[in-house]
């Protein structure tokens, strides 16, 4: 009994701790009839940049973040392109932005339904729950014109813990920081990142990256 309770205790000293999820970070992209192929292909290959940015993937290894990607469009239409990765290690990361920039567009011809889509992204946390931190970064180049009210949302949101953060692509509207400011982002520290136009797209959703995952490392410390 003694020596099975002495290899007992031996194993659980040299097996180290489970590191925490800091981070699950879910990049909710807009999909719907207002983003041409080009445009879809400049935000796929835009996150698969920020993501590989020296300090976002040092600071989503060290966070043991979990990502995901959702595609979205008008109501009943959204999908787990990629699901839950946990970036564990910069291999993780490599084999997630390669799953990113390969994913295929599910839909093109729709209407834009921000609130359906925070609704849709919010149940997938489900899985994820266990980590500190859990934000979903929408993106988007128009107001929400369909289904349920972004902050119709909110209360559900908020009642998880969930953070909305937001970038605004005002290529064909001048006032979406603006809307999504008052109508989209929700939740402590939640900012909108302005892009306007696609082609600035790269380098914002870089900053915006930054900005989400930089704080999680951070918290940790």
């Amino acid at each position: 009994m003694i020596r099975s309770r002495a290899l007992i205790l031996s194993f659980c000293l040299a097996t180290p701790p489970v590191a925490a999820c800091e981070l699950a970070l879910a990049l909710a992209v807009d999909v719907s009839g207002s983003v041409d192929p080009g445009e879809y292909r400049l935000q796929m290959d835009g996150l698969v940049e920020g993501l590989r940015d020296y300090v976002v993937s040092e600071a989503l290894v060290r966070a043991e973040a979990e990502v995901s990607l959702v595609q979205w469009s008008g109501s009943s239409r959204q999908r787990v392109s990629v699901p839950w990765t946990r970036i564990d290690s910069y291999e993780a990361l490599d084999d997630l932005t390669a799953e990113i920039a390969t994913a295929p567009r599910v839909w093109r011809n729709f209407s834009t339904a921000i609130g359906e889509a925070l609704d849709f992204t919010m149940q997938s946390f489900d899985s994820v729950d266990h980590c500190r931190r859990m934000v979903i970064d929408v993106s988007g180049d128009g107001v929400s014109n369909e289904g349920i009210a972004p902050t119709g949302i909110h209360p559900d949101l908020r009642r998880r813990g969930i953070t909305v953060n937001a970038i605004a692509i005002e290529e064909g509207d001048a006032e979406l920081t603006a809307y999504f400011f008052e109508n989209v982002i929700m939740g402590e520290g939640a900012f909108v990142v302005t892009a306007l136009t696609f082609e600035d797209y790269p380098a914002r959703i870089r900053r915006k990256l930054l900005r989400e995952v930089a704080r999680a490392t951070a918290a940790a410390e």
